[in-house]
């Protein structure tokens, strides 16, 4: 199961990007607060790569908004992300690492996978390879680029 896993995340069997974006050569992120994606906050869980993912988002604090997410397969944690979505003089970043369900890191100590924001849209952001989706006041998608390939993940949100 982990290898289907690993296989998936390299982008087999995935459609080509429809919902993610990238910054063309010297365009800037634009102005962006944490009050403008302040909806993504709460408990998320939905299904993907073989399992069930589940993200948590914390209010804004400190000029961030920190969020855990996890994959289960076969009762089995595969993987982690924990991050946060950080204000950055005007415009918004989003900054992640992963590790294995041991909690040894994929990344280095120094080093973060990051997003910087596209654009902002009323009940969308687009990060660099990464977009969020509100769909209703309880479905959240969230697409993500991985190895030119689009990774589709929608949540429905617990406790609403």
């Amino acid at each position: 199961m982990r290898l289907l896993i690993c296989l998936l995340l390299l982008g087999l069997g995935f459609g080509h990007a429809q919902n993610t974006l990238q910054l063309k050569e010297n365009q800037q992120s634009p102005d962006a607060s944490l009050d403008d994606v302040s909806w993504i906050t709460g408990h998320w869980k939905g299904e993907a790569l073989g399992g069930i993912v589940e993200e948590i988002w914390s209010p804004a604090l400190g000029e961030s908004m920190m969020f855990s997410f996890k994959l289960v397969t076969d009762d089995t944690i595969v993987f982690y992300e924990f991050g946060h979505i950080k204000q950055v003089d005007a415009t918004l970043i989003l900054q992640l690492k992963h590790f294995h369900g041991n909690l040894k890191g994929w990344e280095t100590k120094e080093e973060t996978v990051d997003f910087k924001l596209v654009k902002l849209e009323k009940d969308s952001v687009f990060f660099e390879g990464l977009t969020m989706e509100k769909l209703g006041d309880n479905e959240m998608r969230v697409s993500v680029l991985v190895n030119s390939q689009e990774l589709v993940f929608n949540y429905k949100k617990q406790g609403a």
